[in-house]
């Protein structure tokens, strides 16, 4: 059975389409008009092995925030529908991901509840070219909340912001990977005491 969650938010700030397919090969097709936002979104398809389409116009004559946080909804929501009923997953998934100086840690439980614990380095610079590097709290925000997932990100230093941000988006992309894979051993069974995800 395919995997495949698909999602079209359309709002007078922004027009998003995001396809994300949980059992690709990493190949990848993004476009925000925010040009480092896109290089991590490529992040997450290639390292989290999902084949991902992401198509946003948004008020960019404005700034950024709006086609950054409408993706990043959108995003959330496609994974979720592409989860389905989370029967046969491992559920849990962690990585540590390093990236020269910065090192990330991401863990994650697809437990059917948003929750967000988030640190990273107080120095960060805040803009890399158009990306306000506050706005990586945000995404991530705003994925757990339509993804309906309880995500730990831990970035106990770093230096360089391009290393800070990209090594959260790896280690992202490879603990939902390793979270929403089928386990052999439980093939038919929902990971839940509860019944419920």
């Amino acid at each position: 059975m395919s995997r495949i969650g698909r999602v079209e938010r359309t709002t007078k700030e922004t027009s998003v389409l995001v396809e994300i397919d949980l059992d690709g090969t990493g190949k990848t097709d993004v476009s925000t008009g925010v040009g480092f936002y896109d290089h991590m979104l490529d992040q997450l398809g290639r390292h989290g092995l999902f084949d991902l389409t992401v198509k946003t116009e948004g008020d960019l004559h404005i700034d950024t925030h709006h086609t950054i946080e409408d993706t990043a909804l959108a995003l959330g929501a496609a994974f979720k529908q592409a989860l389905g009923d989370k029967v046969g997953i491992y559920r849990f998934g962690n990585c540590t991901v390093p990236l020269d100086e910065s090192l990330a840690q991401v863990t994650v439980d697809l437990s059917g509840r948003p929750y967000l614990v988030h640190t990273e380095p107080e120095n960060i610079a805040p803009m890399i070219g158009a990306y306000d590097t506050t706005m990586t709290r945000h995404i991530l925000e705003s994925f757990v909340a339509q993804a309906q997932v309880a995500l730990h990100v831990h970035v106990p230093y770093g230096r360089n912001a391009h290393h800070i941000v990209e090594c959260q988006f790896k280690a992202l992309a490879r603990a939902l990977r390793y979270a929403s894979e089928r386990d052999p051993r439980a093939a038919g069974i929902l990971p839940s005491t509860k019944g419920a995800l």
